[in-house]
């Protein structure tokens, strides 16, 4: 089973707060004959959630290695393995990219990492991990 990553908690009660509801922690996925939890390593985590008629899947990361590069390269890879599965098997499901609000100004602010959300149409999801409070959805 993965491990949690440091901001899973918050994440989980700021969906809960937005009026999610958490119906996978974590939230498994499977494709030929590979499986994933869209939340290897220790550094994110991921569960579902519905609201209404949505449902999601949220991949948690904390860029705290000492490269963003390296960060943006680990999340970007993972996104993009999980989302491809994920059309095929849950194609009514989601996919986001949480990060914390300080994550979401020093990396998807920047002109380095704002190219990767347009041109790989990432969703992102902004949490204010002190408050554990959603501050942005970024389509």
């Amino acid at each position: 089973m993965p491990q949690q990553d440091i901001y899973h908690t918050a994440v989980k009660q700021a969906l809960i707060k937005d009026g999610w509801t958490i119906t996978h922690d974590p939230f498994p996925i499977y494709y030929g004959t590979r499986r994933g939890y869209i939340d290897i390593g220790a550094e994110q985590e991921t569960f579902a959630a519905t609201k209404g008629n949505q449902q999601i899947a949220v991949e948690v990361k904390n860029f705290i290695s000492d490269s963003v590069v390296t960060d943006m390269e680990q999340a970007l890879g993972q996104y993009l393995v999980y989302r491809s599965w994920m059309q095929r098997v849950e194609p009514a499901r989601t996919l986001y990219l949480a990060v914390s609000d300080v994550v979401a100004v020093e990396v998807f602010e920047d002109v380095a990492g704002r190219v990767l959300v347009d041109d790989y149409h990432l969703y992102i999801i902004v949490v204010d991990m002190q408050r554990e409070e959603i501050v942005q959805w970024i389509k």
